[in-house]
């Protein structure tokens, strides 16, 4: 009797400890990516009077195409990081009666890339560094027995190999 109780006490801890590992905080959770990567450098390529091939080399194949609108091509994209919110992204484009590009919604704006959107500026600025009449500063020489100096001796000991090329084929037939 007492050795039931033991092993049902037992069973019974070790159960536990299994579930709880489960939700254990600090258990590494996968990032989750579904659907087309879609970026705002694919919808800047875009232009109206596209045809599909043209779109779908830019794009990709769609996510969604409907059967009750074959002119309306769904790209779709989410991104639930580990243990996060679930981020999701559309859009949708459009094509005329003459299958080429008509329009576009959802997610993404033409011509506005979302550094833009945040910052309020062009992304395309350059930044320069603020001191420029600071040259860049010389490498100093490893200190004598260290790793990097043995690495570097290493390296100027290193002989350059010729590498060796084929003969061409005898093109005579004998």
């Amino acid at each position: 009797m007492q050795n039931t109780k033991l092993l049902l006490t037992s069973f019974t801890f070790v159960g536990l400890l299994a579930l709880a590992g489960c939700s254990f905080p600090g258990v590494y959770k996968i990032d989750i990516q579904q659907g087309n990567v879609v970026t705002q450098d694919m919808i800047d390529q875009l232009r109206p009077g596209m045809t599909r091939r043209q779109v779908r080399f830019i794009m990709g194949n769609p996510l969604l195409t409907d059967t009750f609108h074959p002119d309306r091509w769904d790209y779709l994209y989410s991104l639930q990081p580990g243990g996060g919110e679930r981020q999701q992204e559309r859009i949708s484009l459009i094509f005329n009666g003459s299958d080429q590009l008509a329009s576009l919604s959802g997610d993404f704006k033409p011509g506005v890339s979302r550094d833009e959107a945040i910052l309020g500026k062009p992304s395309d600025t350059n930044v320069t560094p603020e001191n420029t009449g600071d040259q860049p500063k010389k490498e100093e020489p490893p200190k004598p027995g260290s790793l990097l100096e043995q690495i570097q001796n290493d390296v100027d000991k290193v002989e350059t190999v010729p590498v060796p090329t084929q003969e061409p084929l005898d093109t005579n037939p004998r």
